[in-house]
């Protein structure tokens, strides 16, 4: 039997929380202001939160050298699309339903930034050509038009220890990536797969990175 007590209304949900401190509610704003967009300068990762017509999510890491994403005046943002793994979850969710979510993260910085907007795919030349990187293109460049933009504070980060080294986890502590996918893919594998993939992945990282 299910003895979970679930909160089925916003009136509910408020009655569990004391009210927002006012600071949290104003400091939200419709467009980057100087120190969203400094922040943007410094930033060298972010999520990206999208859904689709039928419901889907899809959370998807977005990472480059700093800066990578670029502010088009105070009313929007421009994310170049690198090479990945080609299954267009983000870019697909975007085409059905442009209502996005970004996070965006700057090592050691225990504050981050959020923005939340619609976004569309772009690929005029001249834009693309903004993020030439290694004397390669994006093959497409995510735009978002900004509708919410605040900064949240370090309480998250703080409590996770982030990025303080000493709580780093050893990689050792879970097999490797190409183990891990190929007993995903195949189940029961060989040493020798699991070698293969790995020295595919390598490659990859090193190859197809822009």
């Amino acid at each position: 039997m299910d003895n979970s007590q679930k909160i089925t209304s916003k009136e509910q949900l408020r009655a569990l929380y004391s009210a927002p401190m006012p600071m949290a509610v104003k400091k939200q704003q419709d467009s980057l202001d100087t120190y969203a967009k400094q922040f943007l300068q410094l930033c060298p990762f972010i999520t990206l939160s999208t859904v689709g017509q039928s419901g889907f999510l899809d959370c998807s890491p977005r990472g480059d050298h700093p800066g990578f994403i670029q502010s088009i005046g105070n009313q929007s943002i421009a994310i170049p699309d690198r090479p990945g793994n080609n299954r267009l979850d983000s870019l697909t969710n975007i085409v059905e339903c442009s209502e996005v979510g970004v996070l965006a993260l700057i090592p050691g910085f225990k504050e981050c930034l959020r923005i939340n907007g619609e976004a569309y795919i772009d690929v005029t030349p001249g834009l693309l050509k903004r993020f030439e990187y290694r004397n390669k293109l994006p093959t497409s460049v995510i735009v978002v038009n900004v509708r919410e933009v605040y900064f949240h504070c370090a309480k998250a980060i703080t409590r996770s220890h982030l990025w303080d080294s000493e709580s780093y986890v050893d990689r050792s502590e879970m097999p490797s990536f190409g183990r891990i996918l190929m007993e995903q893919i195949k189940g029961d594998v060989s040493d020798e797969d699991v070698e293969k993939a790995e020295t595919l992945i390598a490659e990859r990282v090193k190859t197809t990175l822009y």
